[in-house]
């Protein structure tokens, strides 16, 4: 029987909460938040703690970590040193540095380290990365993910934002999808921004983009905005485009932008070359509980079937340099050269 302590019981944290105890072979032992949360029914029996200390008492196999961005490192580490096994939420940390350190430690101490990339777990966004490989580089990436959030999930994304801008937050989910196409390494980078609220921290930007150039000469661009003031429209870009041909997502029942199932589900692919086009049907997509079932069904495999992470872990820092190098060059105003 694995062993868990689930850290942060926000959205994900009870996501993943909820997938280890539906999970035949996981067993919660532990619970542990900041504050009070009202937990769903099938919850409210796990035992509730004050903090990671209390829960590394009970000794764990696997702690899940979905707190804030900046305690993450600190988290993890303090986690493995103590003899388990870490499922972290992304992004790993909020420094390269602080990256590195967690994933030395994961290394040294020979324990698995999974970091939340979910889209990693999506059979569709599997399959568009197969057939954008298909068409053969080099590439062009284009993507966004905006949220008009109000109320409750505007609060969510202002406390984010205490830390860390959407740029990094959304964006390593996607600058890793485009690392995984091209498989070439990234060059240079470059970041605007703009901060479109009074509500949010002075030094904090609510809009940013960036642009990638990889070595291969694919070039990517990535665009992220949360807050009231976003638009709706075309708010879900996800599209790749080769000398070849391209491939797009192009469901148009998203939804609102803040609404979670939505940021993952693919619907369709058209699949396009200069012969003509193929549409390629995605039906019985995974909503977001079914996807943080299979994130966690995974670690609880990689522990038991002792999976080499090694490229899992240098994928999670390398997607995260990308996005903290546009974070700088929108504070410096200038390039970042890799």
């Amino acid at each position: 029987m694995l062993k868990v302590l689930v850290i942060g019981l926000g959205q994900m944290g009870q996501s993943h909460a909820l997938a280890h105890h539906a999970l035949e072979g996981s067993k919660i032992v532990g619970l542990v938040n900041r504050s009070p949360r009202e937990l769903p029914t099938a919850l409210q029996d796990c035992p509730l703690l004050d903090n990671l200390q209390e829960g590394l008492a009970l000794k764990p196999d696997l702690v899940v970590i979905a707190t804030y961005s900046d305690s993450h490192a600190d988290l993890a580490i303090q986690a493995m040193e103590a003899g388990t096994h870490v499922f972290v939420e992304k992004p790993l940390a909020t420094t390269v540095a602080d990256a590195e350190r967690v994933v030395e430690t994961a290394t040294r101490l020979n324990r698995k380290l999974v970091v939340g990339y979910i889209l990693r777990h999506h059979p569709s966004w599997v399959r568009m990365i197969e057939e954008a490989r298909a068409l053969g580089g080099p590439y062009v990436f284009r993507m966004n993910l905006n949220q008009q959030s109000t109320g409750e999930q505007w609060d969510i994304h202002k406390a984010l934002m205490q830390t860390t801008s959407p740029l990094v937050d959304c964006g390593v989910h996607y600058v890793d999808v485009m690392c995984q196409v091209t498989d070439a390494k990234p060059v240079r980078v470059q970041g605007m921004g703009l901060r479109l609220s009074d509500e949010i921290a002075p030094d904090m930007y609510n809009y940013g983009q960036l642009q990638v150039m990889f070595e291969d000469g694919s070039v990517g661009w990535y665009e992220a905005g949360w807050g009231p003031m976003m638009s709706e429209t075309a708010f879900f870009v996800k599209d790749v485009v080769s000398p070849n041909g391209a491939v797009s997502i192009t469901d148009q029942n998203k939804g609102e932008s803040a609404d979670i199932d939505g940021h993952t589900k693919v619907g369709g692919l058209l699949v396009h070359r200069p012969s003509g086009d193929q549409w390629i049907e995605l039906p019985g997509e995974p909503g977001h509980q079914e996807l943080c079932d299979a994130e966690q069904a995974y670690v609880t495999k990689a522990i038991a079937e002792d999976i080499d992470l090694s490229r899992h872990m240098q994928d999670a820092v390398s997607s995260l340099r990308i996005c903290l190098a546009a974070d700088e060059s929108i504070r410096t105003g200038e390039p970042v050269t890799l």
